[in-house]
């Protein structure tokens, strides 16, 4: 299957979408473009995660681009000439303000730059390529990291680690952003999407609502209070417990049997 929100309806599509099983793999599609992200591909990539999140045949996404590189975030030229790859509310490709409520992996071949690390933040969880390289360079051209690396590299690397990748501009190896924390796993080049399968595979062996619930808890107890974390935890957790999957997770274990998971 594929999205394209091209004007013109032609050539191909700026953005890939297949199903497999319970993983939807979407992949940027502008690799003579670095897989930077033009009005078309971020409104294609927003339907996207809008997919992903509305079918209950969907546990995980995995967020990829063609061609050997990741993204290079905001197509500049594209942005001269007017578009916007960025949704009011939700931000560039419609996840880096508001990623999708379901787990996402990012598989890293090549470049993740800018935008295209800040893409990469909005992921829950990293595979990479040996040789792939991950930056935000804009300090070096007279700009800010806004599209969400600025908010959130400091909460998921030390501060002054942070600084030092906000404020020089320079990238960082895969295994340098391995030991840092931002990425789970390093593989053998060209072996990122097979490795975010292999990854996602294991997720999706898991109850979908459980998945989505205990990444919603996860992402927002940053901003909870010790003292209500509990209640607000428990508003989020309580359709967990007396859905049909929490049933088929406790029948299946009874029966020595692999659930069959409807998301409901």
């Amino acid at each position: 299957m594929s999205t394209d929100d091209s004007p013109s309806g032609a050539g191909e599509p700026v953005v890939l979408v297949e199903r497999r099983g319970r993983i939807l793999i979407v992949t940027i599609n502008r690799p003579r473009q670095r897989n930077a992200l033009d009005g078309a591909a971020g409104h294609a990539l927003a339907a996207a995660m809008d997919e992903l999140d509305a079918d209950d045949g969907l546990s995980v996404g995995i967020l990829t681009g063609a061609g050997g590189t990741f993204s290079a975030g905001m197509d500049l030229k594209a942005f001269l000439r007017g578009e916007r790859p960025d949704l009011p509310g939700r931000g560039l490709g419609g996840i880096t303000q508001t990623p999708p409520r379901k787990p996402l992996i990012a598989a890293v071949e090549g470049w993740a730059l800018a935008g295209g690390f800040e893409l990469l933040l909005a992921c829950d969880l990293v595979v990479a390529a040996s040789t792939a390289k991950f930056g935000v360079p804009e300090v070096k051209r007279g700009l800010v990291a806004g599209g969400g690396a600025v908010l959130k590299l400091p909460r998921r690397v030390p501060y002054v680690v942070a600084l030092e990748l906000l404020l020089t501009g320079e990238p960082v190896s895969a295994r340098r952003a391995y030991e840092l924390g931002l990425i789970n796993r390093v593989v053998a080049d060209s072996e990122a999407l097979a490795g975010a399968i292999e990854l996602a595979e294991v997720l999706v062996s898991n109850g979908p609502l459980a998945l989505a619930a205990t990444k919603e808890v996860a992402s927002r107890t940053i901003d909870w209070q010790t003292e209500d974390g509990w209640q607000r935890q428990e508003e989020i957790l309580a359709p967990i417990y007396v859905s049909d999957d929490a049933r088929e997770g406790a029948s299946a274990f009874a029966e020595k049997r692999p659930p069959v998971w409807t998301g409901k």
